[in-house]
């Protein structure tokens, strides 16, 4: 008898199914595990033996035989522990085949016979509900499955509690989804004195979904300003939620199974790998730029990554996915995200100060700079210079404008674009702003007045724009008039897309 269990393998964030074949046949007593197992699935013969051992049930002294198939895919993870379980107690007639040929199953069990949470539940349960095919998942997947509505999901805390409930000897609660809470300490903008037009570039940044580059010298508030950017933008639409939810699946880096709402901020340290930061390593897992996906990736102290690995975020910053190419996998992550980096004007970062300045002032600066390429530069649309604060700033008790007030005016821009794209066959794109806004509508959709044009003309002329820089200018200035209302892209708008877009003017030691 050959016992078949329905389990997955994962494909960056696709499920694709895979049958356990588990036969119990006469020869010597041995447990073999065929069909492209890595080290985690061949080590699941000892905590299945375990596992069985803990609620009495011995494995019989002869030949067993798992195979995963199809057999020429690679399996990797724990997930497998259950499914082989199910199929071994299957194969030795102390449960059903009818009890679980509807179920798409994965789990890891604990020596003592528990399940523990794997990663990639959710998209398993949206793969189990195309095949019409409930699942089963450790308890502490449970709330994640639940969000593949209209299947029934068997969450259960442990082996044994499991094949009571396929007996009818006992019932388990089927779960209910639930979200992950929300950032209710996330920092008030109001709390940095003065920086207003930084500020302002980052209200831009919020509403359009545009790359914004901070330079200033030390403390002059360039992470505190990129820390309050999440509390300016707006939640995740529910397939936003989704995507991004799956993909924090994928990496095992869900909490309780809980759909995210908040966009993510992930910020990684400088001295951060290329594959940590694109993805990649021995299983091709999900990089920063992935698990950013749909929300930001701050980079401080720019120039301080290695610049191969600030020079592979060029293709993700245009197309919004990452390949990764390695020998054994050849994988395609979404990454669409918004890059938020902030920088000194050189090493020291007292370029302006002539006291404080090091003695290679001004090259150092020159130098630092150099490390960024200008093709990456090119793909930033807001550049700007934050200067230090002034004492009286500081010792001033007005404040500014809180992050709520900013809050509303970039959902409404944000709503304004919505509108605007769902009749456009990229509306069907998910999270289209005016940062992302493909070129062959951009005439249509972000066309200036007469002036503006002129304007935008004369720039391209003296400043050399490519045509990439050209086409960010007129999507930071649709963003600005989304922020003001008009449905025109005025000459005023234009100009302050132009302003942004120059590299930052740093002022030079005396």
């Amino acid at each position: 008898m050959v016992a078949i269990i329905q389990t997955v393998a994962f494909q960056v964030i696709d499920a694709l199914p895979i049958e356990v074949q588990v036969q119990v046949s006469s020869g010597l007593p041995s447990v073999a595990i065929v069909g492209l197992p890595d080290k985690a699935v061949a080590e699941s013969r000892e905590r299945v033996r375990a596992a069985l051992s803990s609620i009495g049930l011995a494995l019989p002294p002869k030949k067993i035989t798992v195979n995963l198939s199809p057999a020429d895919r690679q399996k990797e993870g724990s997930h497998f522990d259950l499914p082989i379980a199910l199929g071994l107690l299957v194969a030795l007639e102390a449960i059903s085949a009818e009890d679980v040929e509807n179920y798409v199953v994965l789990g890891e069990l604990a020596l003592d016979g528990r399940l523990s949470d794997v990663s990639g539940v959710l998209p398993s349960a949206l793969m189990a509900a195309s095949l019409e095919k409930g699942i089963i998942c450790p308890a502490k997947n449970g709330s994640e499955a639940a969000w593949a509505q209209d299947i029934q999901v068997l969450a259960a805390p442990d082996l044994i509690s499991l094949i009571n409930h396929l007996k009818g000897k006992q019932v388990l609660s089927p779960p209910e989804p639930s979200l992950a809470p929300t950032n209710q300490n996330c920092p008030d903008i109001q709390d940095i004195k003065g920086q207003e037009s930084a500020k302002r570039a980052l209200e831009i940044a919020a509403a359009g979904g545009h790359n914004l580059l901070m330079q200033g010298p030390p403390g002059a508030g360039k992470s505190m300003l990129a820390a309050r950017l999440p509390g300016l933008l707006p939640p995740l639409s529910p397939q936003e939620a989704l995507e991004v939810t799956m993909v924090h699946s994928i990496a095992g880096q869900l909490t309780q199974g809980k759909l995210l709402q908040e966009r993510p901020f992930r910020d990684p340290h400088h001295s951060a790998s290329l594959p940590a930061l694109v993805g990649g390593g021995a299983k091709a897992k999900p990089g920063e730029i992935s698990l950013a996906h749909h929300g930001v990736l701050f980079l401080d102290e720019l120039p301080e990554f290695a610049s191969n690995t600030l020079e592979t975020l060029r293709q993700p910053l245009e197309t919004g996915r990452i390949m990764i190419s390695r020998a054994s996998a050849h994988v395609t992550y979404p990454a669409r995200f918004q890059l938020i980096a902030a920088m000194n004007p050189c090493r020291c970062g007292h370029i302006d100060d002539a006291g404080r300045a090091c003695s290679r002032a001004p090259k150092c600066a020159l130098d630092y700079q150099t490390k960024l390429s200008g093709p990456l530069l090119d793909r930033i649309d807001l550049n700007i210079f934050v200067p230090a604060v002034m004492a009286s700033d500081l010792s001033s008790a007005q404040t500014g404008e809180a992050s709520e007030a900013i809050a509303k005016r970039v959902k409404i821009a944000r709503q304004r674009q919505e509108n605007r794209y769902h009749a456009l066959e990229e509306g069907k794109i998910v999270g289209l702003t005016n940062a992302s806004l493909p070129v062959k509508h951009l005439e249509k959709i972000a066309a200036p007045d007469e002036k503006g044009r002129s304007i935008l003309n004369q720039a391209a002329d003296k400043f050399k724009l490519s045509a990439r820089g050209y086409h960010r200018i007129l999507r930071v200035a649709r963003t600005l008039a989304d922020l003001e209302g008009s449905e025109t892209v005025r000459y005023h708008h234009v100009a302050e897309a132009i302003n942004y877009r120059q590299m930052a003017t740093i002022p030079q030691a005396a």
